[in-house]
């Protein structure tokens, strides 16, 4: 029998996730892949098992799960509440998940995107060497209730692990790059960027996130028209009302509005779990700094290192069985 992740339930906002489809973008295919790559890292981490793994991302709320056969389950990315049966469950961490269990994943605390991890991954078929959903360019479908997504083969090693997450959930500050066109925008416009108080807009999806802010609108010098070029993750475009847009991974791979700056490979998953109306400024830094940051990310991600996780007296229901404490003495001892 083929081990199987079934959707009992579940909103509308699943797919199934990866890393994406880099190296396409000459052909007019976007990355795409997981909203919040670093989510897919620590799901890999709790699990011991490689990042390459499919991943189910939730959007906004998750769902009710079983496996038709044992399996080893990580929840990461933006926290949501869950159970397993009727005992809640911790994000973060890694548990394992019998067929008769329910996993039952609610609604989000805090971000956008949350990540269901099992153990050997979601095995669906690949495409362009991924597995990743991208719904505009009709590649692979929603995840629906009554789904039965096959899981890959599992080393089994890992399980009961956490891992403390970095906080990219509220906004926060955005380091950014200079792109193709910022010097066609005045120092004044820079500056501006920079000292503007921004907030997610509430409109925005897996293509980008639209900025909203309070001032005029922002414009680069004599910039009338604009051949559409190349664009890629995290450029920040300038649209035509003058609102600065976002781009993240499912961004189509031309576009004709000029670009002030690009937000680095690091600073992306912060940009796609701000929820609407966290606050948003934008950092402008050298290329020295961005890559030196690059480094750091990476190396953080590949020492990431799980702590086993403490279990609370009340979720042990046998707890009077163990023994808790040995080697007691009268105290009478010489």
């Amino acid at each position: 029998m083929t081990r199987e992740l079934v959707v009992l339930d579940c909103g509308p906002g699943l797919t199934v996730q990866d890393r994406g489809r880099p190296g396409y973008i000459a052909s007019g295919a976007s990355v795409g892949g997981a909203a919040d790559f670093d989510a897919l890292h620590e799901g890999a981490t709790l699990l011991n098992q490689s990042v390459g793994c499919a991943a189910l991302e939730m959007a906004g709320s998750g769902g009710k799960f079983r496996v038709t056969k044992p399996a080893r389950i990580a929840l990461t990315g933006a926290a949501m509440t869950a159970q397993i049966n009727e005992t809640s469950i911790h994000w973060n961490c890694s548990y394992p998940l019998l067929p008769e269990d329910i996993l039952t994943i609610g609604q989000m605390r805090k971000g956008n995107y949350g990540y269901l991890s099992v153990g050997g991954g979601i095995a669906t078929p690949t495409f362009l060497g991924s597995r990743s959903t991208h719904l505009v360019a009709r590649i692979g479908e929603p995840v629906r209730a009554g789904s039965k997504l096959p899981l890959g083969a599992d080393s089994g090693q890992g399980i009961g692990l956490c891992l403390t997450s970095t906080d990219r959930f509220n906004g926060g500050t955005i380091r950014i790059l200079p792109s193709v066109q910022t010097e066609r925008f005045s120092d004044a416009e820079i500056s501006r960027l920079q000292n503007t108080e921004f907030t997610r807009d509430p409109r925005g999806n897996r293509m980008g996130a639209r900025m909203a802010f309070e001032g005029a609108p922002f414009h680069a010098d004599g910039l009338h028209s604009l051949v559409s070029e190349m664009v890629v993750p995290g450029d920040i475009q300038i649209t035509g009302d003058g609102t600065p847009f976002v781009l993240l991974g499912e961004c189509q791979t031309t576009g004709g509005y000029p670009r002030i700056g690009t937000v680095i490979p690091s600073d992306i998953p912060h940009i796609a779990q701000a929820r609407p109306g966290d606050p948003i400024r934008f950092q402008m830094i050298p290329r020295e700094q961005a890559l030196a940051a690059y480094a750091a990310h990476q190396k953080h991600l590949q020492q990431l290192k799980p702590y086993p996780r403490v279990r609370d007296p009340h979720d042990i229901p046998d707890l009077l069985a163990y023994q808790l404490i040995s080697g007691a003495v009268s105290g009478e001892e010489k």
